[in-house]
């Protein structure tokens, strides 16, 4: 049972973020169901989960339930995010992982084992770490979207550099609390203050000092959580 849901929680961390480019889900947006990337992207689960089957025949149906599954949900989150973008995009994922749920229930009864030298530990580590560094950032955005500075512009940064910044310190954050040095998450912390400082010291930049100060305890914490569910599960596998 825990091979299979890793497996498809496997398939669905890399299928709906990982190998979904921006400009996929901004075309979705814009062109709701007549937008081509759509049945692309339910193509692509399929074939994922199909793929962690090792495209045996016997599990077609697995494949084909989780992609009309999945495209049916995309879809009405497409028309629904209009409302509420943060709320629909939990609920979405939700949606999902229902769906995986259900399947591994009905698959629970049937004995099916991977051939490759890989073991449920080796999936609950690659499964943590695209948690900690792809879905985190997504979850990040999703969650600091409700403020917009002015300060942030593309003009005064790197491009993608906050993301790339906010996964480093995620990766780094999950592998001291593996390594159980949690006195280097706190040097790690002090670190970052220091480069923010000239952010942070800026008085009439209130905003700003909450922003940054949110977004790094939203970080860290997502981090922290990962980690520490990662060493629960890894003593059960």
């Amino acid at each position: 049972m825990l091979t299979i849901t890793l497996k498809l929680l496997l398939a669905h961390i890399i299928g709906d973020f990982v190998l979904q480019p921006a400009q996929w889900v901004r075309d979705k947006e814009l062109k709701k169901i007549a937008s081509p990337f759509l049945y692309l992207h339910v193509l692509l689960h399929g074939m994922l989960v199909w793929l962690m089957f090792q495209f045996d025949v016997q599990y077609l149906w697995v494949a084909v339930t989780i992609s009309v599954s999945h495209g049916l949900i995309d879809a009405c989150k497409l028309y629904a995010q209009r409302w509420h973008h943060r709320w629909v995009f939990f609920l979405d994922q939700l949606a999902h992982l229902i769906v995986i749920a259900w399947v591994v229930h009905d698959l629970t009864p049937n004995v099916w084992t991977w051939n490759l030298n890989l073991t449920n530990a080796h999936f609950l580590l690659i499964t943590a770490l695209l948690l900690v560094s792809v879905v985190s950032s997504i979850v990040m955005r999703v969650l600091m979207s409700r403020w917009a500075l002015e300060e942030d512009t593309a003009e005064e940064s790197l491009s993608n550099a906050g993301k790339y910044i906010g996964v480093c310190e995620r990766l780094l954050v999950f592998a001291f609390i593996v390594l159980g040095q949690w006195q280097a998450i706190g040097f790690l912390i002090a670190a970052k203050s220091v480069f923010r400082f000239s952010d942070l010291s800026r008085a009439k930049d209130r905003k700003l000092t909450e922003y940054i100060l949110i977004g790094t305890l939203l970080s860290f914490g997502l981090a922290i959580i990962i980690g520490l569910a990662y060493l629960h599960l890894l003593k059960h596998v």
